[in-house]
């Protein structure tokens, strides 16, 4: 019998999501309704339809302005504030795993559909605003030759980034355009398989550590236990020896770290496992507790047990935490960012969050910052738009947010690694 070629397949998976059925609301809050798991050959697939920007803007609230402040990246994925106001971006495409079974390859080929044909660039660029006029006049590689970075943190003179395979720094100087010469290698990071690649880090409050985010390397397992050895994880760095330790376990892709201000607590943006339904699992803000062990793979949003996790581990399932607070089913969370007051009133207690948007449900979600409210230090309220129109709703797509950085001065900057440039919101 004749096989079906894979573009048949792709074809006929793309009906079948268009024609997908109702989905429940999205679950954003302290308490997500979580529906019964769903499972089937593929997940709906409905994905991005790249197109430029041209003369259009993201969306921003009234009384702010967006700008686009770099264009012509090499995928751009997180950014740092630097003392004197200079921006680093951090440029790169990771990942080296093989697929698993068929249906990855039918995946990989739908998503990349998404996504920029661009190479990653592997490197650091540095934006330079010299007269604080809005326009940063300089653009310029400030460090080559890297593997995939992502994670970037400063410490004094220490510039400390995460490569998809080593924690690595420069010695920095403020003002300085280019790295004076090769980074010494810090710690290695585990890279063996790389399905999750990106290596996301913050540095603590006082400048001792620095915490790692490292994702799994499957979605629930399937390449078996040996391969997550020290993944789905956050490290604890010594920014000084490199020693580490597991900070925090069971978190399937912590993408986005951050530092809350005041309290010095870690919080990390956590993207869960697929393939139980477009309504499982909701992706999350939380507080990483020193210790804490949040789920994966055995149980989801706390206790939640996911069935297909061979062998079961009741004891584990006992001492997942919950999250903090949900922010939808596949949203792709992969920014994070607490605001301050010259982001204007309403948005000035709270954390920004870059969601890169769905590939896998129907009724796509995402492709947006949003704002999450906090009081007295914890998420309070439903998030808030804070930058949308990435995504129209014949899925004319322009752009991905990824990193989210708030510069102190008043201003967020987002990455956005589908058209490759770096955005600028401010208050007017």
């Amino acid at each position: 019998m004749r096989q079906p070629s894979l573009f048949a397949i792709v074809a006929l998976s793309a009906l079948l999501a268009a024609c997908g059925k109702e989905t429940e609301p999205l679950q954003v809050g302290p308490n997500p309704k979580l529906p019964a798991p769903e499972r089937g050959f593929l997940p709906d697939m409905v994905i991005a339809e790249p197109a430029e920007w041209g003369d259009r803007l993201p969306t921003v609230p009234e009384g702010y302005t967006i700008t686009a402040i770099a264009k012509d990246l090499k995928i751009p994925r997180q950014t740092l504030v630097l003392p004197n106001g200079d921006i680093l971006v951090a440029e790169g495409r990771g990942g080296s795993a093989p697929a698993l079974k068929p249906k990855d390859v039918i995946a990989g080929y739908i998503k990349a559909q998404g996504t920029s044909p661009v190479k990653g660039g592997n490197r650091l660029t540095l934006l330079r605003d010299a007269d604080g006029d809005g326009t940063y006049e300089l653009k310029t590689v400030f460090a080559d030759n890297l593997n995939a970075p992502y994670g970037l943190a400063l410490i004094e003179g220490d510039l400390y980034v995460a490569n998809q395979d080593a924690l690595v720094r420069f010695a920095y100087q403020e003002g300085q355009t280019e790295a004076g010469g090769a980074p010494e290698k810090v710690t290695d990071l585990p890279s063996a398989i790389n399905h999750h690649w990106t290596k996301a880090l913050a540095a603590s409050a006082d400048g001792r550590f620095l915490y790692v985010g490292i994702g799994s390397n499957s979605n629930i397992t399937e390449r078996g236990m040996t391969a997550e050895v020290d993944r789905a994880m956050v490290w604890q760095v010594d920014a000084d020896t490199g020693a580490h330790k597991p900070y925090a376990t069971g978190l399937r892709n912590p993408t986005a770290l951050a530092v809350q201000p005041g309290t010095g607590q870690l919080w990390a943006v956590v993207n869960e496992r697929d393939e139980i339904g477009p309504n499982l699992v909701p992706d999350y803000l939380t507080a990483v507790k020193e210790g804490g062990f949040y789920g994966w793979p055995y149980s989801y949003w706390g206790k939640n047990v996911d069935e297909r996790v061979r062998p079961q581990n009741p004891d584990k399932v006992a001492s997942a935490i919950t999250p903090d607070y949900s922010l939808g089913s596949h949203v792709a969370a992969l920014g994070l960012s607490f605001s301050n007051s010259a982001m204007g009133r309403q948005f000035a207690e709270g954390a920004f969050v870059g969601e890169h948007g769905s590939w896998n449900r129907p009724d796509p979600v995402g492709y947006k910052v949003v704002f999450v409210p906090f009081r007295d230090g914890r998420p309070s309220g439903p998030p808030v738009d804070f930058v949308s129109g990435f995504r129209d709703s014949d899925g004319t797509t322009r752009g991905r947010p990824v990193g989210v950085t708030v510069d102190p001065r008043g201003a967020l900057i987002v990455a956005d690694d589908l058209s490759n440039t770096v955005w600028r919101i401010t208050p007017n």
